[in-house]
């Protein structure tokens, strides 16, 4: 078959696979690899075969296309069987990835060679699902049981260097990898050596509480998921029974994993990411603006980050503060952040001089005229943002692209400012730059569409997920927040407290709740994004107040020690009786009668009213697909990817189900705070959702 052919080169046949882009094991591939090992045992002048890949790399997993619908043989585990069962010698030759599916096929031939630069792994566990064609099964067998737990239950790829030094890997081949492979074969049958057939080693554990130990490290570590728990079970099953016992148990829990709802979703994640890189209405060959060199306007926290951003990416980076010491102060915290990958060794001294010696600072605008991009990441004020921007429109070249890290304010305006409209796009980082993988970029009115397909082009570069937004107050993942956040703020007055709150949300699978992330952030941070929305605010939410009160208390959060919850000197928070007793006073000077809010009204509340707001943004096209909603809040804000995203979400719970919830708090907060969007409404009573339009 086209997909794999088979040459001989001398006494060893080669199978070589060729199904771009990255050999994906398609029903094509499997039938070809099937018919290239019959097609050995049955030759006697071929005394081995090697399995080798064309393109850049080796199998680097199963065809994601076929998860969830009936596959055609043969099937993956057939395969690997007759591979492993073959009376010849095969040798998986190994360059690129070699990563689920991708593995179990190597692991089943009797050796394995890489190049310095191949990469091996079974990231299955991502998808929300376990290796199903042996990867449980061989893998401990091959390397232990603890090396095999640690790759399978985390789902990260290894370097060659370290699979040839926990026997994953035969031999590193420098230089030309089939020739290499092909001597390394050579010497095998020169030498006599016999077939070592992975499954028919015993899987070797020496800490017998290691499986317990695991699941309740993995129980915090990567709380909520199923699969990494299933793992783990799945491996044990290595140790306790036969392979071909232990790999029908592997694929039956495999199975149940494909068909369960974490599954898809976190496979609905997987492709997600994938489709919000294509921008609809933007020809993928639209020509990209030439990035060569960044400027930064505002040294704060943020703008330090997103200048690590693209030294991280080896740009060179011009930043631009009001005086010397706040530019020094930015190069500090760099070299502090980098300094703690020296000290845990993933960085070496001279790269970090590498790195920092990429920035030059600098109080002067002018320094800026040579740059192609310049991203403004001053404070959240219109009047100063728009005064960097007439400075920008003056002093930069022409065809430089003048971005903005606002993540509320109009970008329209700062576009006319700049004299430049089609030069400026918003791109939204998220804090801490350097950590946080979002990156929300955002059209303006006269955004020119090269700069959006640069800035798009950008975010690959600089290892960010780019999501597009058009402009609106907050985009797409603040303006949904904001609505959460109201919420919240409502139901303190309402009778919930903090620490409610944050349980329910916490329980929901996100990694903290909003009060403790407000501590986390700053008192002091979130009042003055409030007083910057304060002509958007209803006004209920003006006086809902909590905020302003903790400010002048100067219970900033973790920072002062308190703010809505206390802290000790190891900023353990601990829930505070005096907020509740600020809050309960709230309420009745604001003539509130307090109620007992239960779990499930915070949930819904919290949920739905940013599902809601979702709808909202589709139908205004803020947000050209669900898709992008989704990712934003995936990457951006920590919704559980095991849920999918709030759209996917509200598709698995139905959205008759949030939308009769939605009327229901309609009653209960008022209709200018919980009416459903029209494009909700039009979906859930036609039984569709927003993936089913």
């Amino acid at each position: 078959m086209a997909e794999v052919t088979v040459t001989k080169h001398g006494r060893i046949a080669v199978a070589t696979v060729d199904n771009p882009p990255v050999n994906a094991l398609s029903h094509a591939v499997r039938s070809g690899l099937a018919a290239a090992v019959a097609q050995a045992d049955a030759d006697p002048e071929v005394k081995a075969l090697i399995v080798i890949c064309a393109g850049r790399t080796f199998i680097a997993g199963a065809d994601i296309r076929e998860f969830g619908g009936p596959m055609q043989g043969p099937h993956l585990q057939d395969l690997v069987n007759d591979l492993e069962a073959s009376s010849k010698p095969f040798v998986a030759a190994i360059h690129g990835t070699a990563l689920g599916g991708g593995l179990e096929v190597a692991l089943a031939c009797h050796f394995r060679v890489a190049v310095p630069s191949a990469r091996l792994g079974l990231p299955e566990v991502k998808l929300g699902i376990l290796p199903g064609a042996g990867g449980t099964q061989r893998l401990p067998r091959l390397i232990g049981v603890e090396a095999a737990l640690s790759m399978i239950t985390e789902g990260n790829d290894i370097a060659a260097a370290k699979a040839k030094a926990i026997g994953l890997v035969d031999e590193i081949i420098d230089g030309d990898l089939l020739a290499g492979a092909i001597a390394f074969t050579e010497k095998l049958l020169d030498e006599g050596r016999p077939i070592r057939r992975t499954g028919s080693l015993t899987a070797k554990v020496e800490n017998p509480a290691i499986f317990d130990e695991t699941k309740a490290a993995l129980a915090k570590k990567q709380r909520g998921f199923k699969a990494p728990l299933a793992c783990v079970d799945s491996v044990r099953f290595a140790v306790d029974y036969p392979l071909e016992e232990g790999a029908k148990r592997e694929y039956a829990l495999c199975r149940e994993l494909m068909q369960g709802s974490q599954s898809k979703a976190q496979r609905h994640a997987f492709f997600a990411e994938r489709e919000v890189a294509k921008v609809p209405g933007l020809p993928e060959d639209t020509k990209v603006r030439d990035v060569k060199s960044v400027g930064v306007v505002g040294p704060g926290a943020m703008g330090t980050g997103i200048v690590m951003c693209f030294i991280n990416a080896g740009l060179p980076v011009t930043l631009v503060g009001l005086d010397q010491p706040t530019l020094e102060k930015s190069l500090g915290t760099m070299r502090k952040i980098y300094g703690g990958n020296v000290t845990k060794g993933t960085m070496t001294e001279e790269a970090l001089e590498a790195r920092v010696g990429l920035v030059k600072t600098t109080t002067d605008y002018t320094d800026l005229k040579d740059v192609d991009l310049v991203i403004e990441a001053v404070f959240e004020d219109m009047a100063t943002k728009k005064e960097v921007f007439a400075k920008l429109g003056k002093v930069t070249k022409a065809g430089a692209i003048l971005a903005t890290n606002t993540s509320y304010l109009d970008i329209d305006q700062l576009a006319e400012v700049s004299g430049r409209p089609a030069d400026v796009v918003g791109m939204h980082f998220f804090n801490p730059a350097n950590v946080m993988r979002l990156l929300e970029n955002v059209r303006g009115a006269k955004t020119s569409p090269d700069v959006l397909a640069t800035v798009m082009k950008i975010g690959k570069t600089i290892k960010k997920v780019s999501v597009l937004s058009g402009v609106c107050d907050g985009f797409i993942g603040n303006r949904m927040l904001a609505k959460r956040s109201r919420e919240g703020m409502f139901m303190l007055e309402e009778g919930a407290t903090p620490w409610q709150i944050d349980k329910v949300l916490y329980d929901f699978g996100f990694a903290m709740g909003p009060y403790q992330v407000a501590d986390l952030a700053g008192i002091d941070i979130q009042y003055a994004a409030r007083k910057a929305r304060w002509d958007k605010l209803s006004e209920r939410e003006h006086q809902a107040n909590i905020v302003d009160q903790l400010f002048a208390l100067g219970r900033y959060g973790q920072k002062t020690g308190a703010g809505y919850y206390t802290y000790d000197d190891k900023r353990k928070a601990t829930p505070d009786p005096y907020v509740e007793d600020l809050i309960v006073k709230h309420s009745a000077a604001r003539g509130i009668t307090r109620r007992t809010i239960g779990d499930q009204e915070i949930r819904e509340r919290l949920i739905y009213v940013m599902i809601n707001e979702g709808a909202k943004i589709l139908d205004e096209g803020i947000a050209a697909r669900p898709h992008d909603i989704d990712i934003v809040w995936l990457t951006g804000f920590g919704f559980p990817v095991y849920l999918g995203g709030p759209m996917f979400y509200a598709d698995t719970i139905g959205l008759k189900t949030v939308y009769d919830a939605l009327l229901k708090y309609k009653d209960l907060v008022g209709a200018e705070f919980f009416t459903p969007a029209p494009l909700l409404e039009r979906l859930a009573l036609a039984g569709k959702g927003f993936y089913s339009k």
